[in-house]
């Protein structure tokens, strides 16, 4: 399927799309791009209009010097659904991509109709140290060295190096290497850094959004995780699934950091039969006051207590 693109305040913003109905947008992890998607874009379309970007910074998209925050991510998904003339979507995110689509649900809780978390970023202090070590002071000098063609040529079999730092599912050694690939080129590797330096610092992921899942309760909420995870830990989707009222939660046994890889029909039909089961959310503004309202009133209870 290929790509299209469209320029978003100047800057080119790869995209596939396929299918119609009603919008369903995928976000990818960091370091991938849409790409990630392909064995599960058709079946989708078949009853959605898939929307799968490259984020600045990744795949075939503009790589500038800017803002990487979770915050520019998720207003450039909301600019790129404007742009295509889509107003409102069920967005899923994996790993980084997750915690783009929860900060999308928090910052424009009127366009989103659901939620689905895949191996999701942002529920936990946990992850693979090979991402806290890209966030110590001086992997920018590192990284060209380790990630430079010649060198990764002769490093050998991915599954063998990457199998020594515990990675071992097929899909995640594939996807990593893949990824690992992609900052040789100078735009992704800063992109990656100013990505990754915004929500990781060398003890984990510093930014959670464990203090806002209560304002999910209005949102249809699917969080996927394979059981076999060795970069997000699963525990982290049991502690999102009871802290989100009314979540459903789909554990891949066979399945480590990317279910929708290891296990694409079942993904496909986990996804469609959520989908069917929920009808989209409706936020009102004086619903948003209210969910804010309660969170404040159990917080200065914790705090008494």
């Amino acid at each position: 399927m290929k790509a299209k693109t469209v320029r978003l305040h100047g800057h080119r913003m790869s995209y596939r799309t396929v299918g119609s109905g009603p919008v369903l947008v995928l976000i990818h992890g960091t370091t991938g791009s849409s790409r990630t998607w392909e064995q599960v874009l058709r079946p989708l379309a078949e009853r959605h209009t898939v929307v799968a970007p490259d984020l600045l910074g990744h795949g075939d998209s503009a790589k500038p010097q800017g803002d990487y925050s979770l915050g520019a991510y998720a207003s450039g998904v909301r600019d790129l659904l404007a742009a295509l003339g889509h107003e409102r979507a069920t967005v899923a995110g994996h790993s980084l991509g997750g915690g783009i689509a929860l900060q999308f649900a928090y910052q424009f809780p009127e366009l989103c109709d659901r939620l689905v978390l895949v191996s999701s970023g942002g529920l936990g202090r946990e992850v693979h140290w090979l991402l806290r070590a890209a966030t110590l002071p001086g992997a920018e000098w590192a990284l060209p060295l380790l990630a430079a063609p010649g060198l990764l040529s002769t490093i050998g079999r991915p599954a063998g190096w990457l199998g020594r730092v515990g990675l071992t599912p097929p899909s995640d050694l594939r996807e990593v290497w893949r990824g690992w690939s992609s900052l040789s080129d100078t735009g992704a590797r800063h992109a990656f850094l100013h990505t990754l330096r915004s929500v990781a610092d060398p003890g984990g992921q510093r930014v959670s959004a464990a203090d806002r899942l209560y304002l999910a309760a209005d949102v249809p909420t699917l969080l996927v995780w394979g059981e076999r995870d060795p970069i997000i830990p699963v525990a982290h989707a049991h502690g999102a699934h009871a802290a989100m009222p009314g979540s459903a939660l789909e554990l891949f046994e066979r399945s480590g950091h990317f279910p929708h890889l290891d296990e694409p029909a079942r993904f496909v039909r986990t996804l469609l039969d959520f989908i069917d089961a929920t009808e989209p959310a409706q936020v009102a503004e004086h619903r948003w006051r209210e969910l804010l309202s309660a969170g404040a009133g159990r917080q200065a209870r914790r705090r008494a207590a």
